[in-house]
């Protein structure tokens, strides 16, 4: 009976902590843009490749969960990321990369350093190369029609797409070429109307209009 007592007890504790565990998945909103079209046909990305495509940035919003014990509920990060090669290539390496990030402004000092170690944490090796850190009001807002975001981080980068549409298969041969850069929970391509980013750290600043290059997204990690 005793046993049984300590089994029942152990399996509540598991079953506790992985509720704990649930409730703690830092969960949002995502977009990124890349410098080459993700949603493309071959003869489209044959000619990008190692061309195009070095440039890219993500952007998180956290609707709500912790992170590194730090609650950011409401707060925002961008990644800006220069890489050594077309990212998502699978013949060439694109690393290392260089990385900016950008981080919400309203953030406590504790809130900036979870940021920080989210968004490494999310981007993986793509942002182990951070070269700088600044602070900016960030915005990212999901727009009514299916696809479309905005997104500005004070002066330093900024966000606009769309949902695809019929118009944007060109040759008729499209599919989603290239997979996002980070997991998410749900992704889509969309269609970029204008994303750039005038900071600095990288060497380069651009701005770049009506290009097959986004992803939108939600994330749970």
């Amino acid at each position: 009976m005793k046993k049984l007592f300590a089994i029942s007890i152990t399996s509540l504790m598991l079953l506790a902590g992985a509720a704990r565990s649930a409730s703690a998945a830092v969960k949002g909103d995502y977009v990124e843009v890349r410098s080459a079209d993700v949603f493309t046909g071959p003869c489209f990305a044959n000619s990008e490749v190692n061309l195009e495509g070095k440039q890219a940035m993500m952007a998180w919003r956290i609707n709500r969960g912790s992170f590194d014990g730090v609650n950011l509920d409401g707060m925002s990060v961008v990644a800006v990321v220069l890489a050594n090669s077309t990212l998502g290539d699978d013949f060439h390496n694109p690393y290392p990369a260089k990385a900016v990030l950008i981080v919400d402004e309203r953030a406590s000092g504790a809130q900036r350093a979870a940021l920080q170690a989210f968004a490494k944490s999310a981007g993986g090796e793509l942002l182990d190369y951070v070269v700088r850190v600044d602070a900016a009001p960030i915005k990212l807002e999901m727009g009514e029609m299916h696809g479309s975001v905005t997104l500005t981080a004070g002066k330093l980068a900024h966000i606009s797409t769309r949902g695809m549409c019929e118009a944007d298969h060109l040759c008729g041969n499209e599919s989603v070429y290239y997979a996002p850069l980070t997991k998410l929970a749900h992704a889509m391509p969309a269609f970029t109307l204008e994303e750039g980013f005038n900071g600095k750290g990288l060497g380069q600043v651009w701005t770049r209009d009506d290009t097959r290059s986004a992803f939108v997204g939600t994330f749970s990690l």
